[in-house]
């Protein structure tokens, strides 16, 4: 008889990495929970991101109303949006690296 654990096993991993994708996919705008940890992380290192971006995209007076809203840092906010966009082109961060939040 032909042992098919291996591909059983195999198959419910793949099947638990869809479902994982498909609760993600309800909001396409939905912050990673691996993005969240490294936030939310008490000892996170952080760099400074600086790139010049179209004043008519109000970008910085609609970051600074959305903390006043939510109470989000700034940075925060700007590094869930690019996270998303990222994860969503196919750039996921590689968070098995050492010192990964400081890059």
């Amino acid at each position: 008889m032909l042992d098919l654990s291996n591909h059983a096993r195999q198959l419910r991993e793949l099947a638990d990495a869809l479902d994982a994708q498909s609760h993600s996919a309800d909001d396409p705008l939905a912050p990673h929970p691996d993005t969240l940890k490294v936030i939310n992380g008490r000892h996170t290192s952080r760099g400074q991101i600086n790139y010049a971006v179209p004043d008519a995209l109000q970008l910085q007076r609609r970051i600074r109303r959305y903390h006043a809203d939510h109470g989000v840092q700034h940075g925060d906010i700007v590094a869930i949006a690019l996270d998303v966009f990222l994860r969503a082109k196919g750039y996921p961060p590689d968070l098995t690296l050492p010192n990964t939040a400081g890059r």
